[in-house]
């Protein structure tokens, strides 16, 4: 299969190529960054954590006295809030390091 002429510009210089070739690894390590699990299992737990904390905190004595004399909601939302939190420190103590930047720093 050829390709059409217009797909390929006769003045399309190595230059050119590499710069391409930048624009899609800087957009590669940015959606790296945005999509690492991290981010979006950290910002979860801190979001449910903070709804299930508060639950906890204007629960009903019926609803503790439910669940044997313990505020589960309480204690669940503040595991939830650490574990969220513990995977948003570990993202900004350690950033996704692509192959890319790696060789750059050699």
């Amino acid at each position: 299969m050829t390709e059409h002429p217009e797909h390929r510009p006769e003045h399309y210089t190595e230059h050119d190529v590499q710069r391409e070739v930048s624009e899609l690894q800087t957009k590669s390590a940015t959606a790296a960054r945005i999509f690492d699990l991290r981010r979006i299992i950290g910002g979860l737990f801190v979001v449910y954590g903070v709804i299930v904390t508060l639950t906890g905190i204007t629960d009903s004595q019926a609803a503790i006295d439910k669940a044997e004399g313990v505020n589960i909601n309480l204690w669940t939302g503040i595991g939830m809030l650490l574990l969220g939190i513990f995977f948003l420190a570990w993202l900004k103590l350690r950033p996704t390091v692509l192959p890319a930047q790696e060789e750059r720093a050699e």
